[in-house]
């Protein structure tokens, strides 16, 4: 006489433990969900410091080349001052 199904003692030991592997996986499924979801937060958070330092860059290449083609011209004068040297 065979059985697909476990054996178990007089005591019901086996049910138990079976019970206890049940409540350890969906405790360790519940754990890796959790990683999980962290994971994809912080995943998100850095494309986000990516794109936004990449922005960044491409800003300050703009202002360089913006100031490469306007020769930084203007050093030396006073904002609002007039030719003559009067406000």
């Amino acid at each position: 006489m065979s059985s697909d199904r476990p054996v178990a003692s007089a005591d019901g030991a086996g049910e138990a433990d079976l019970a206890k592997a049940f409540q350890e996986l969906a405790r360790g499924e519940r754990t890796a969900a959790a990683l999980e979801s962290q994971l994809n937060s912080m995943e998100a958070k850095i494309e986000a410091l990516l794109a936004q330092a990449e922005k960044d860059q491409q800003e300050a290449e703009r202002l360089r080349a913006q100031k490469a083609i306007t020769g930084e011209s203007g050093a030396g004068q006073i904002s609002g001052a007039g030719q003559d040297g009067e406000r």
